[in-house]
């Protein structure tokens, strides 16, 4: 009889524990995104060193307006919205990143090609000399 109190208090504290579980998960977020906030800023700064005010203007205008709001969110303690527009800013500035990146890259491609037929073009006039 005793084993089946304790059971019973046993099974009703696992309930009760699991109560409180599933309601702090579907209760708003409340501990701040400064993290994600933090994160999404050194992805913006990463993104301006690589070049993207020049080479994807659009990214960049779009993860600086995404983390100047995900800072008034903070701000307002809203951290749920500030943690999602900081993801969202740290998506668009590593696109920014990714495409200034690749600009630098072909640019660099097409130099490497254009120095490539001169040196051919040197070499043929050598050849037929």
């Amino acid at each position: 009889m005793h084993n089946n109190r304790l059971s019973r208090r046993l099974a009703a504290l696992a309930c009760g524990s699991m109560v409180l579980l599933l309601a702090s998960c579907a209760s708003p977020q409340k501990t701040p995104a400064t993290a994600e906030v933090a994160v999404s800023h050194n992805a913006v700064q990463n993104a301006v060193q690589a070049g993207a005010p020049e080479l994807a203007p659009d990214e960049i205008t779009a993860a600086r307006q995404k983390m100047l709001m995900a800072n008034q969110a903070l701000a307002a303690k809203d951290y749920k919205r500030a943690r999602q527009l900081a993801l969202e800013a740290q998506a668009d500035a590593q696109l920014a990143q990714s495409k200034a990146n690749s600009a630098k890259a072909s640019a660099m491609s097409d130099q490497l090609n254009k120095d490539l037929r001169v040196l051919r073009d040197e070499v043929e006039r050598a050849n037929s000399q």
